[in-house]
């Protein structure tokens, strides 16, 4: 301690040799003064110091506006005691120090052993609270690092849960990483940042974790789903989410909300919340083009799989109604043609960029899409999670 950094600052010159003396007999090293209280802000900075003495009254800067600057200059959680040392020993001034701050008062004349005395007092007390101070850090560290290894521990373990869920079918395992991949590509091109998108990626594939509470009889049944069956599939979302649970982690965060809002529609009609338009969060929006496509193009028990472009002609033909439109164009035009495992996979076919008629009866663009006919029907409804255009229970699947 009586190695620490001491700054004195005193308009008379007499003053700061005296009190320098007096530290330097009592054995401390490193005390550097001034009489410029304009100086004080430059050598707080350059030396950093573990305790100031200063005096009350001096011309261009007093103590009290100098107790300011070391309240300004300190660490927010740091102790920093400061001395006022002053002739002036009335009541006013001790009250103006202290209120300002300083953490003793003394009057001069001064005498040196107790000038060293409390110095060394308040030495002590700075080492105790740094030595306090970096324990709490390690502490903190540690809890930080233990929180990270537990939420690292608890997104494996929902990984691992959720590839038990998504084996049932699909037994390559390989749907939700394409999800995830894709989600994220989707979310860059839609303006978020390389930061959000490479939470898409990670938290996507979390998307259908509560498909492990529907049961296989509704989960691969291959025919027509009864409307009790659909609302068991409806609930997925919810438990999803619920498995998840509140979390610090933001990924873990982020896959919740997909997980609850990746069947909301953009018109309203999706489930569980009836979310709207932009209510629904961005990165659930995305998830809900990126799944329904994958779903569609790769082979389920429930269907097979469906070639590119009439995949493309079946977003497109529900932007608007289930999809976020300006997202369906995004993922078409620059997600599209960009995902390994359809590369090359929608050349040689329709224009995919040639409007196609909305759903319901909405009305037609310049033309109607070859790829989308009869033969899809009320199964392509069905595979992006809902009715049929008419309304009613569609006749093998309902649900992606």
């Amino acid at each position: 301690m009586r190695g620490a950094q001491v700054l004195v600052v005193d308009d008379e010159p007499a003053n700061v040799d005296l009190i320098t003396r007096m530290l330097e007999r009592n054995g401390f090293t490193g005390v550097r003064g001034t009489t410029d209280a304009r100086c004080f802000r430059s050598l707080f900075l350059e030396q950093r110091p573990d305790i100031v003495l200063l005096d009350l009254h001096m011309p261009h800067l007093d103590g009290l506006e100098l107790l300011r600057q070391v309240d300004e200059l300190r660490g927010p959680d740091e102790y920093l005691p400061v001395l006022v040392l002053s002739a002036d020993a009335t009541s006013k001034a001790r009250i103006d120090a202290l209120s300002a701050g300083a953490v003793d008062f003394l009057t001069k004349p001064l005498d040196a052993t107790e000038v060293g005395l409390r110095v060394l007092n308040y030495l002590e007390a700075r080492r105790l609270h740094v030595r306090l101070e970096g324990h709490r850090q390690r502490l903190d560290e540690i809890v930080e690092s233990r929180t990270a290894e537990l939420e690292r521990a608890h997104f494996a373990t929902l990984r691992q849960l959720n590839l038990v869920s998504e084996f049932r079918d699909d037994d390559t395992n390989e749907h939700t990483c394409r999800v995830g991949g894709a989600a994220a590509r989707l979310a860059l091109a839609a303006g978020g940042t390389l930061d959000f998108a490479a939470l898409v990626e990670q938290a996507a594939p979390l998307h259908d974790l509560g498909k492990v509470g529907v049961p296989d009889a509704v989960l691969l049944k291959p025919g027509r789903l009864t409307p009790e069956e659909f609302e068991v599939v409806r609930a997925h979302p919810t438990i999803g989410a619920q498995i998840i649970g509140d979390t610090t982690s933001d990924v873990l965060n982020l896959a919740r909300v997909i997980a609850q809002t990746h069947h909301e529609r953009w018109n309203g009609e999706g489930y569980p919340a009836g979310l709207r338009g932009e209510d629904i969060p961005l990165a659930g929006r995305v998830v809900a083009v990126c799944d329904v496509f994958d779903a569609l193009t790769h082979e389920r028990p429930y269907k097979p799989a469906w070639a590119p472009e009439a995949a493309v002609a079946e977003l497109r033909a529900q932007r608007a109604a289930f999809f976020d439109p300006d997202l369906v164009e995004l993922f078409v035009d620059v997600v599209l043609p960009g995902l390994p495992w359809v590369a090359g996979g929608v050349t040689g076919g329709p224009d995919l960029r040639r409007d196609v008629p909305g759903p319901a009866g909405g009305g037609g663009g310049r033309g109607q899409n070859p790829v989308v006919g009869a033969g899809l029907g009320n199964n392509a409804a069905a595979v992006v999670g809902g009715s049929t255009a008419n309304g009613t229970m569609d006749d093998r699947r309902v649900g992606p």
